[in-house]
């Protein structure tokens, strides 16, 4: 084989600093862009922000991540678990029950009033283990028993259940000690005697009847429900009325009062203690209707204001010597940065605007109205690639009259009408929520009645399309939401 050298020419694409940094920029959300600017304002003396924007540094948060639209995506942080229809429960545990949860989303009721007169600050939060070990210590206990306790309160979940056996406990702990089986049932007991009401239990079951036992004797229905969660909480799980009244030999109206008092209760009673902060947004876009028309517009606490140090400008202006290069290349960079942030924000304005004209029907009635939409339509209209659509639309929120939402919540997949036409999937799941918020609760519509209903309307959508939205609203079964 013999060896010689060639001359190619061939071209091929290089991705510049200052285009790497643009592209950066634009898939940062608000708050972590003002963290990126924030960091170059503390390296870069060439940068700063504008005067008066000193308050602007940190965007004030708008509203809570979970109070914007409940769109199919995971911007909407709860966290709800839904019941499988065989009432299959977690950790070993009784079925997890969603009627527990009250409409609100909480367990229980509370006075939610404020006096708007005293000032908001900002409390530490105590810890469940922190509450009970405080209890412990106001116990008339010998100091092995509250050795005892402690120890059982150290091994209870974030939801306030001891999850392992006193058995396997018993076995884990040193034979010096001295703590054999009964010692733990013992300190057990006290343990389930401490605040809140039902810490310490093994089972849901176990837990609904200790705050059944914390309530008065004489409240109404108390025997029923400490009888029905002791003996039959599956039944209720899966709601099957008709055996309860059989098992309990009572009317419809006993076991409706049953059933209200149960789910007064709260099965995670440790859940209040957790230590999760709540997540904040800003949004990025402000959606109003002028004239008649729905216009898009940036939101200005959303803009970080940024300029050239004039000082320094100027000193870089008058001298050229070598010794200021560091600083000429800093001025540089500055320059870079206030270009890709406002070019950020121009890009956002424009994918916002074109969502908004091509959604407006959402704005006038809803989610019902939406149409189908995907990224590539935005981008062939705009001219962009769809890779920056998509950038541009993660983790970027807008804030309309109808509520908050990702940018990512106008696009989704369609469903084909009997006329040829398209449903988007978001229209089909508003009208899966209506139609089961309008029907009669002790004859719920199944899957097949809704596709039967939205069939008749012209929108063809198979029973498991129906159930897999139905499921991604965190709407039970047919089953599990049938009423006395």
């Amino acid at each position: 084989m013999k060896h010689s050298l060639q001359l190619k020419l061939s071209q091929h694409l290089t991705l510049t600093p200052q285009l790497q940094q643009s592209i950066r920029l634009l898939q940062l959300s608000t708050l972590e862009l003002n963290s990126e600017i924030e960091r170059f304002l503390q390296d870069n003396p060439l940068l700063e922000r504008e005067e008066g924007s000193e308050e602007e540094a940190a965007p004030q948060p708008v509203s809570m991540i979970n109070t914007a639209a409940e769109a199919p995506a995971a911007t909407a942080t709860t966290t709800t678990s839904s019941t499988s229809e065989e009432g299959e429960g977690q950790d070993n545990r009784e079925p997890e029950i969603d009627w527990l949860r009250d409409d609100s989303g909480s367990y229980g009721g509370h006075d939610g009033d404020d006096d708007s007169d005293f000032p908001q600050v900002a409390a530490t939060s105590q810890s469940l283990r922190e509450h009970l070990l405080w209890q412990v210590n106001l116990l008339k206990l010998s100091e092995r028993d509250k050795r005892i306790v402690t120890l059982l309160v150290d091994t209870l979940d974030d939801d306030g259940y001891l999850t392992q056996e006193l058995e396997e406990i018993t076995e884990m702990l040193p034979e010096e000690i001295g703590i054999d089986l009964d010692d733990l049932q013992i300190g057990l007991k006290h343990v389930q005697q401490l605040e809140p009401a039902g810490v310490g239990a093994r089972s849901l079951s176990e837990c609904l009847a200790l705050q059944l036992h914390a309530l008065p004797p004489d409240t109404p229905f108390r025997c029923e429900a400490l009888t029905l969660v002791r003996e039959h909480l599956d039944l209720l799980a899966v709601r099957d009325y008709s055996k309860l009244k059989k098992l309990l030999k009572c009317t419809d109206d006993i076991l409706r009062g049953t059933q209200q008092l149960i789910t007064s209760l709260n099965p995670r009673p440790g859940g209040s203690f957790s230590d999760e902060e709540a997540r904040y947004i800003v949004p990025d876009v402000v959606v109003k209707k002028v004239k008649g028309m729905w216009r898009a517009s940036l939101n200005p606490d959303a803009m970080p204001k940024l300029r050239i140090n004039r000082m320094y400008a100027d000193i870089l202006h008058r001298n050229r010597d070598a010794s200021l290069q560091q600083l000429a290349g800093q001025l540089q960079e500055a320059k870079w940065l206030i270009k890709n942030v406002q070019q950020r924000f121009d890009t956002i304005l424009r994918v916002s605007q074109a969502i908004v004209d091509r959604q407006r029907h959402f704005f006038e009635h809803g989610e019902v109205a939406m149409r189908p939409l995907v990224l590539r339509e935005i981008a062939d209209t705009l001219g962009l690639h769809e890779s920056t659509v998509s950038r541009v639309t993660t983790q970027k929120f807008m804030l309309t009259p109808r509520g908050i939402f990702e940018l990512k919540y106008f696009f989704g997949s369609h469903v084909t009408t009997e006329t040829g036409g398209a449903c988007s999937a978001t229209a089909i799941r508003a009208l899966i929520k209506q139609l089961v918020a309008e029907e009669d609760t002790r004859k719920p519509l199944s899957d097949s009645q809704i596709s039967e209903i939205l069939g008749k309307q012209g929108i063809v959508v198979a029973r498991r399309t129906i159930a897999k939205y139905r499921e991604s609203l965190q709407i039970l079964p047919v089953n599990l939401r049938k009423s006395i």
